[in-house]
């Protein structure tokens, strides 16, 4: 096996390692490594996009789902959920109020509430494209049908984020009922990509039964499936899940992930969560000295925010849309970086 320099060094120059160099280069986290890869993962990117942090307005359409994902706090189980719904009106007024303050990608994000079937998503996604013809619509709606990723594709949705949670079959069994199946997730991967979405996928540092192997599999998965973008945050518990007791995942090594994957596909969107942000008052910014490039200021009325509670404690649940853009330019503008009003899609080569 590689020293840890030689990992690193191997990894910067090639953006491959093996699933047990990867699981090694985890295990052998330290404040010196991640600075190590924090400088050469800034590097990377800055070559490829700059200085530049885009933004995407998030939409928060439904926190009713179907699913019963047992980390997640709007599970289907779960009845101290506040349920709610947004109206096709209310979620065109947010991408309106959206575009106002400077957005050009909206992320219309929910459970898998049946509510939204195609004909009410095709609906809502050639409105926002007619009046914002020069947006990006991005959707996060779960599983779906390949017949559905079609439609909505054909309707003008241009991405579609599907975190795959896991790239192991045995943990994915752990962290989803028996009805929910790791093929499934796969398979929707793969019809999104020969559909001609740009996708997106992701996973939870420390969740509940994960090691440095599943991790390593984790980054493996990427590396070959070399997705458009990569939503990762750490574990965090909800209070009415089974997993209320378990220990969060750490922001640092969250941090320390973004630069590998950063490393591994340069030319890669990814966000500096809020999941990050809620686990380290700092986070988003870290992120984005990592490697990260993407925020997600969420657009959604204020009224329901803290009803969309995937975990505990999340942070920006008060603000109105406008106060929190300007909060969140003041800190990117203060660690050097800098916001552009851009549909922001993945530079290719």
């Amino acid at each position: 096996m590689l020293r840890t320099d030689e990992l690193i060094q191997k990894l910067s120059s090639t953006g491959s390692l093996e699933e047990n160099e990867y699981a090694q280069l985890i295990k052998d986290y330290s404040e010196a490594n991640a600075e190590k890869l924090k400088t050469l993962a800034d590097a990377k990117r800055r070559e490829i996009y700059g200085n530049e942090i885009f933004i995407r307005g998030l939409i928060e359409v439904s926190n009713i789902c179907r699913n019963d994902c047992i980390y997640c706090g709007i599970r289907r189980s779960n009845r101290n959920c506040d349920r709610y719904r947004l109206t096709p009106e209310e979620i065109l007024a947010c991408a309106n109020s959206g575009y106002e303050l400077g957005f050009r990608t909206f992320v219309m994000q929910g459970g898998e509430d049946p509510f939204f079937t195609d004909e009410v998503l095709e609906s809502i996604i050639k409105e926002i494209k007619s009046r914002h013809p020069d947006c990006a619509v991005t959707l996060s709606m779960g599983e779906r049908s390949d017949e559905s990723y079609q439609r909505l594709f054909d309707a003008g949705a241009d991405r579609y984020l599907l975190r795959h949670e896991t790239a192991s079959k045995e943990h994915y069994g752990k962290l989803h009922p028996q009805e929910m199946s790791y093929e499934n997730r796969m398979r929707c991967l793969r019809s999104l990509r020969r559909i001609g979405y740009q996708v997106g996928c992701g996973f939870m540092v420390g969740s509940p039964y994960q090691t440095e192997i599943e991790m390593a599999k984790d980054l493996k998965f990427i590396e070959e499936f070399r997705p458009d973008m990569c939503g990762i945050g750490p574990f965090i518990p909800h209070k009415d899940t089974p997993f209320r007791d378990e220990e969060a995942g750490s922001a640092e090594l969250t941090c320390y992930l973004l630069s590998i994957i950063r490393l591994i596909y340069p030319r890669i969107l990814l966000p500096a969560t809020t999941a990050l942000g809620t686990a380290d008052g700092m986070g988003r910014e870290k992120g984005i000295l990592a490697g990260a490039n993407v925020i997600m200021p969420n657009l959604s009325p204020v009224s329901v925010r803290k009803k969309y509670e995937l975990y505990d404690n999340k942070i920006c649940t008060g603000e109105e849309a406008a106060e929190c853009v300007n909060c969140l330019k003041g800190r990117i503008t203060r660690i050097g970086f800098k916001i552009v009003t851009d549909r922001g899609d993945i530079r290719k080569e």
